[in-house]
């Protein structure tokens, strides 16, 4: 019995004068929605359609090496009804490129703007009208499996905090294949990533990026994985390096005081862990020597190991001795 009283009062709460009038607004407003809306697709109109691209017909040893155009953006006049099937239907396939139709001698292909315009129209309406194409011509590059390995190498600005700097660099993968005309692929040695802006940090960097695009290159991976590693300067120094002559005729031996130096630098905390006075080479040149009656000569840093900057020695000349060194008797036979 209640439930029967619910839906009465339910009903006559529906049914009641203001409540029919709001009913009848609402279903006249829609009415009205309803016309509007055929009067405006019934209009005419611009409108820019994207379009996806399609390569057909390729030989299995050809490769494009361009990153071709895969969609291209026409605008189109037409009622707003016929608009609706371009956006929301299957009105406007895609559009396929027939490559043996399109390609030159110099390794590119080409669909000019009167035969994209054809192609486009083809798949149009009667009633519609084209206005633009964006690109207005399709451009690729292509060869027959010509490829080569090359490096790849990082661009742009990467500075970590102050005192901090960058370690080393690792790239995942070190190296890509391209694709490309042959003296195209003569004339790349290099790839770079594209240019990275990175600033004031200290902790170990990583980064994913594209690699920068050439005009006819296919690269293979486009993207890579960076880690740049940071270590905190310091100002070190090494001792007990040994002075070494070079150049000394036979039975000439150089004597040095002192015979062992040592070197100043600069360079990141786990870096100078890992060194030792054999990691250096200082010299004494005979050559310089040899003739003067100087009381000191000159020594030189001839070699230092990667990972340091501003080595110096922390003396640059010292006393010395030419002695002759006695013939070892050859043994009797």
């Amino acid at each position: 019995m209640k439930a029967i009283d619910f839906f009465h009062k339910i009903s006559n709460f529906l049914f009641s004068l203001v409540n029919r009038e709001l009913l009848i607004f609402l279903f006249f407003f829609a009415v009205a929605g309803i016309f509007w809306l055929l009067t405006a697709l019934n209009e005419t109109y611009d409108q820019e359609i994207r379009v996806p691209v399609k390569y057909v017909h390729l030989p299995k040893t050809a490769v494009l090496t361009s990153p071709e155009t895969d969609t291209i953006r026409v605008t189109v006049t037409d009622k707003g009804i016929v608009l609706l099937t371009y956006l929301y239907g299957d009105a406007m396939p895609e559009i396929e490129i027939d490559f043996n139709s399109h390609i030159h001698k110099n390794n590119t292909g080409e669909v000019t703007t009167t035969e994209l315009t054809k192609i486009v129209s083809s798949h149009l309406a009667a009633s519609s009208k084209l206005v633009s194409i964006k690109p207005d011509r399709l451009t690729f590059y292509y060869n027959f499996g010509e490829r080569k390995r090359v490096p790849v190498k990082w661009r742009g600005t990467v500075m970590p905090d102050e005192l901090y700097f960058i370690s080393g660099v690792k790239y995942e993968p070190d190296s890509i294949t391209i694709y490309a005309p042959r003296e195209k692929l003569d004339s790349i040695n290099v790839v770079y990533t594209g240019v990275l802006n990175y600033t004031g940090f200290h902790d170990t960097l990583q980064i994913s990026t594209r690699l920068q695009r050439i005009a006819g290159v296919k690269m293979i991976p486009e993207n890579v994985d960076l880690m740049f590693m940071t270590d905190v300067l310091t100002e070190e120094s090494i001792n007990d390096i040994p002075v070494v002559g070079i150049n000394m005729p036979p039975g000439k031996v150089l004597r040095l005081f002192p015979a062992k130096v040592s070197v100043k630098f600069v360079a990141g905390v786990k870096t100078y862990q890992q060194l030792s006075p054999s990691d250096f080479v200082v010299v004494a040149d005979y050559k310089e020597i040899q003739g003067t009656q100087a009381p000191k000569c000159n020594i030189y840093l001839q070699q230092t190991p990667p990972g340091i900057s501003q080595a110096t020695l922390t003396v640059t000349q010292l006393d010395y001795l030419i002695e002759d060194q006695p013939e070892q008797a050859k043994p009797s036979e």
